[in-house]
């Protein structure tokens, strides 16, 4: 990558956050009103995400799935744009001095965590504008944030890598095509792997934000805990349902546009 490039890194990334808004925000809707109420002292309220979303649309509309989707729209922006931009000049600074082939988690991991640890501080306000209060739950978004970026860089780079290696000898005449592929594939993976890995803190954040009790913790682990004590490991993964049906096309979009991107922008890369 070209020195003068480094702020196309970071539009590119914002280009792929505009991609995701349209994709994901009902499903993060339908998310987190599951986890508030499914969670709390008065029982269960929604049987499924299904039920859920058709609860919404019937007492708010269309627009009931897309509540506070300016704020989303901002964030999600500005989200995409540091963290993929952040991710690749990171990675590219750390492999000057870790050359090799394939990928490598000593450059991966690092560069997706540092970058998430960034996001989290503009993700815990914004999120808060669909819940309540300004940096509740900062602490447990600092590590879904950290946690699931590094997981999510490390499962598109590996499962990007060995699909180009078992497809590079395919025509060119379809590499367009196949990079599309490669880039669904990747993306939404590493967005399944993402909420597998760090959703029962983000049942907890959600918690941490929405309660009305001063005194309650805001321990992540604790929550954690109770509800697990509760409801076994299911009460820890509320909202799995809706988050996974989400996770693979939303973050297919962001890493397709953010390929495509890239190469309209003339970024040079791996």
């Amino acid at each position: 990558m070209a020195d003068n490039s480094g702020y196309k890194e970071y539009v590119a990334g914002l280009i792929a956050g505009v991609a995701t808004v349209g994709i994901g925000h009902p499903f993060d809707t339908v998310k987190v009103k599951m986890q508030k109420h499914n969670t709390s002292a008065h029982g269960i309220t929604y049987r499924n995400s299904l039920h859920c979303t058709a609860r919404i649309l019937r007492t708010e509309g269309i627009k009931g799935l897309y509540r506070g989707a300016t704020s989303s729209f901002v964030g999600m922006a500005f989200e995409s744009s540091i963290v993929f931009g952040m991710y690749s000049q990171i990675k590219q600074s750390l492999q000057g001095s870790a050359q090799g082939a394939g990928p490598q988690p000593q450059v991966i991991i690092p560069s997706a965590a540092f970058s998430g640890s960034v996001i989290s501080f503009i993700l815990c306000p914004s999120e808060l504008v669909k819940v309540r209060g300004i940096f509740r739950g900062g602490f447990t978004t600092l590590l879904r944030e950290c946690i699931g970026n590094a997981v999510f860089f490390s499962v598109y780079e590996y499962v990007r890598y060995h699909m180009h290696l078992q497809l590079k000898s395919a025509s060119t005449d379809h590499r367009n095509l196949i990079d599309v592929g490669v880039g669904i594939a990747s993306g939404g993976l590493g967005g399944i792997a993402f909420w597998l890995a760090v959703l029962p803190l983000d049942v907890a954040k959600t918690i941490i934000q929405t309660t009305t009790d001063k005194n309650a913790t805001r321990n992540p682990f604790q929550i954690l805990s109770s509800i697990y004590r509760r409801a076994g490991l299911k009460g820890c993964y509320i909202g799995l349902g809706p988050t996974i049906i989400r996770a693979f096309p939303a973050n297919a979009a962001a890493i397709v546009t953010w390929e495509l991107a890239i190469k309209l922008l003339g970024i040079k890369r791996d």
